[in-house]
């Protein structure tokens, strides 16, 4: 008797269908999509209100690791070392920025509803289990009544 292999279009269809690839294939659109919201609130918020001390664009921030720092409008070193330290720190506002909203707006909302939906379920079983229990107990006092009702001289009929 040989087994039937499954094919390799059956296998990736399972594949496909497993749940934490469809979320995972969800959860990139949906981050892909969210980023232009990220990028917009840095550079239209973030961006101008850095812009109230300094300049709006912190790519422009640097300091220079060996004098003199020369760099050409397109963006290449002519001599120095210089270290952008601005472009950092938009990159490192922005993550920021996404992680707290993904945070905020999608994984606490979502934990909370997990949770009371994990309690209601444990609620439901613990009323099954109640009942169960007190089924088994009312069971055992019946057993317990029809032992001491036969120990007590009966003859063991049914009245």
């Amino acid at each position: 008797m040989s087994e039937k292999k499954p094919s390799v279009w059956e296998g990736f269809k399972a594949f496909l269908m497993r749940g934490n690839v469809v979320d995972l294939a969800v959860a990139v659109v949906i981050g892909a999509a969210f980023t232009n919201i990220v990028n917009s609130v840095v550079k239209g918020i973030i961006n101008p209100l850095v812009g109230a001390i300094g300049t709006k664009n912190l790519d422009s921030y640097s300091s220079c690791l060996r004098d003199p720092c020369k760099v050409t409008a397109d963006g290449t070193v002519v001599s120095g070392i210089p270290i952008r330290w601005g472009s950092v720190l938009g990159a490192t506002l922005t993550f920021v920025i996404t992680a707290a909203v993904v945070y905020f707006l999608m994984v606490l909302p979502m934990s909370k509803y997990l949770a009371r939906m994990e309690a209601r379920r444990k609620a439901k079983e613990g009323t099954h289990e109640v009942i169960e229990v007190t089924e088994l107990e009312v069971l055992k006092e019946i057993r317990d009544a029809l032992v001491a009702q036969r120990g007590s001289g009966h003859d063991g009929r049914w009245r």
